[in-house]
Parts: structure tokens; sequence; C-alpha cells
């Protein structure tokens, strides 16, 4: 490599990672086929448009491609064209949610509807999710991302005294809010979330249900966690956590809503997309079908399982007193250790142990410094631990964060 200072920089990154337990929840380790295709031709390829419908000349073999890419998309959840369809340009999760709502909830017009069967009215510009503190992602409507200031956000929380969802409050607050979409999805909530009452909520306000499965993807690709297809309108996912692929988005839509949602990408939110990106997506959505995804999803759960009950064992106090997916909430302040989530991120980062400061329901402190710490157990999944390992682990980050 001719640049001397990149190349010495990315070896050393390369080394980093190589030499830290890697705990966030929302990374993971590619394939060297995924990192092959990103750094491949394809990045010369300007593609405005879609498949069949391109800006630029020169796009056979990259049709191709896309088109190679929504196969393998539907064929990893078991979806069936032309029920779903999935657009997989989106650069980021981000850009992903927000062209679903550009799409779906118009800001200032008339909204795309839910259900026919609806007979309730819906209210204008209104996106029901997750609060950050309580587990949401900004792109659930938080008022310092571009959608709560664009759409109005209906904030929703998990109980405070069992820290999981309370979907008889969610009902009420629904039918008092009316909210045009509801997001059922999370980036810090441990548990599983029951789509079919999501549905069932969505369905008596004549509401548009989105689910935001980013951080479960791989899992319910991998049959470990529910699949919220059979409930949901919309589906976006990032693919570089549990699914295990490149910094990349897919958009999954019921046949109604995809058209809206193909021009919301583009040409309303983004220009031309990248093929060496959805290519790497296409290696990752197939290494997804094969048996040995499978054995590796499950094996996240037990994993994290494993993991939270050594914890917990040893006297840490866990949002919600546990976890159903890869991810885990340890509260550090309340919990009886006085320590915040900065510090106990700092001295685990010390000590060779990546995690990331996190709130907690409930939170008192500043997001900067929080009460607690996620945790996940994908990427060490992905390096071959079990959960003997996991439990040594627990070991090692107890006699850190008690020194």
């Amino acid at each position: 490599m001719k640049d001397k200072q990149i190349e010495k920089l990315l070896t050393a990154e390369k080394r980093r990672q190589q030499k830290v337990v890697n705990l966030i929840a929302s990374e993971n380790f590619v394939s060297s086929d995924v990192l092959k295709v990103l750094g491949s031709e394809l990045t010369n390829k300007y593609a405005e448009g879609y498949p069949g419908a391109r800006y630029y000349g020169g796009n056979e073999v990259v049709d191709q491609i896309e088109s190679l890419c929504q196969a393998r998309a539907l064929k990893a959840f078991k979806l069936k064209s032309p029920k779903w369809r999935v657009n997989v340009q989106p650069l980021s999760g981000s850009p992903a949610n927000v062209a679903v709502y550009l799409a779906l909830v118009p800001p200032g017009g008339t909204a795309s509807q839910g259900p026919a069967s609806a007979k309730a009215t819906v209210g204008r510009g209104k996106i029901m999710g997750m609060s950050l503190a309580h587990g949401g992602h900004l792109t659930h409507g938080h008022k310092v991302s571009i959608t709560g200031k664009v759409w109005q956000q209906v904030p929703f929380g998990v109980d405070e005294k069992t820290e999981v969802l309370d979907y008889e409050h969610l009902s009420r607050l629904a039918k008092k809010e009316k909210p045009q979409l509801i997001v059922a999805g999370f980036t810090a909530y441990p548990r599983r979330i029951n789509w079919q009452k999501f549905r069932a909520i969505a369905d008596s306000v004549g509401a548009i249900l989105m689910v935001d499965m980013s951080h479960v993807a791989g899992l319910v690709a991998g049959g470990a966690y529910p699949s919220p297809f059979p409930y949901a309108d919309v589906v976006t996912t990032t693919v570089h956590k549990t699914l295990r692929g490149p910094r990349a988005a897919l958009i999954f839509s019921r046949l109604e809503y995809a058209d809206k949602i193909d021009k919301a990408v583009f040409p309303g939110t983004q220009g031309g997309p990248h093929l060496n990106q959805i290519a790497a997506v296409a290696v990752a959505l197939a290494e997804a079908t094969r048996p040995e995804f499978k054995t590796y999803a499950k094996q996240v759960v037990r994993n994290a399982k494993a993991l939270a009950s050594e914890l917990k064992r040893l006297g840490w106090r866990l949002v919600s007193g546990g976890t159903d997916s890869h991810l885990i909430l340890l509260d550090t302040w309340m919990g009886g250790q006085g320590l915040s989530g900065k510090e106990a991120s700092d001295r685990l980062e010390a000590a060779g142990i990546i995690v990331n400061k996190n709130t907690v329901p409930g939170e008192t402190r500043s997001p900067m410094d929080p009460s607690g710490i996620r945790l996940g157990t994908a990427a060490e999944t992905t390096r071959g631990k079990k959960e003997a390992d996991m439990v040594k682990l627990a070991q090692r980050i107890d006699k850190i964060l008690k020194k």
C-alpha cells in the first residue's frame, strides 16, 4: 500500500480488534468474503435508480447484483414476493428509518393509511416509538434526531417495576394519541418483544406497524428470536449487528407500501447506491441461510444468558432481571456499586474489554455518563466462545469493576 500512514493505522486497528474482548452489542466480525467484496471494483460504479431503471449506463452486472441481494434478503427471512419487497439501498439504519417515515407519514400531507379494517381515525405526523432512555433508538422519534424534529414522537417506555413492556399501557397510550405509525423495536431492551400484541395495538388505532429489528435480525434469521414478519407492515434492519454483515440497512415492506418507500429512498433521501456494500450484504445474507448460522444464532443467546446469570449471581443488578437475546443491560450505579456507566466502561476498556455506557430505565444521570453499561455476545460468539467462557468473562468483569 502506497499510503503508509493509513496502512499503519489499519494495521493498528486490526491489532486492536484482535487483542480485545468485544462486548459491543451492535458490533460483530464479518467474514473474509464480506471484506473482499467491500474492497472490490464495485466501488467504482455509480448506479442511481433501481435495477432496470438506472440513470447511467453500464449496469448489466450491478443490476444482477442488486436483484440477487434482494432475492437473498427475502430468502433469509422466509418471505415471498410479491407479498413482500425489500429495498437494499439504504446506507445505514438511520436513513432507512427516515425513508420509511417520509414515505408513510409525510410532514404536513395526507398520510398512507393503515389496515383497511381499522375504524379509528389516525393522528397526523405522530410516530409512537420507544423512548431513548428506556431502550429505544434516536430515530424512533427522539427530539435530537431529525425524526423528532420533523415528526411528533409519542414516546413509550417500560414498566417502572418490572422494566419490561406493559402492552395494556401501550394500548391505552395509542388509543389516546392515535399515532399514524408505531415503531416496535429497540437498541437497548434485552427481552423479547411480542410482535402480535403490537399488531393488535396498531390495528386498534388504524396505525401502520413498523418493526426495527436491527439488533435481533441475525437471531430472527437463525430462529433464535421470534420473527416480526407475520405481524409487521414494514421491517427495517441494519446488517452489521447479529446478522454479521457490512454496515448497511434493509427495508422490507408489504407490497402496498413498497413503491412509496422505494421513492423515499431514491430520490427522496439518497443518490447513487453503494454497490460494493450491496454485494457484501448479499454475501452475508447467503451466509445467514446456512445451517451453521442457525447454530451460531442460538449460541449467541445461550452465551448472553450464561453471562447474565453469572453477573447476577455475583450481585450485579440487570435491567429486567436478565435477557432473552444477545443483549444485557447492567446497572452499575443503582445496583449497589455506585459506579457510573462511563467509569465502568473506561475501567473495562483499560483491561481489554470493550462495552458501551448506556442509560437505564428511570435514568437520573447524564446520557454522557449514565447509570449503566450495555453488553452483547454476538461478536465473541463469532470468535467461538461458549457458555463456560461467558462465566469466566463475567467473573473477570466483576473483578475489574469491584477493584
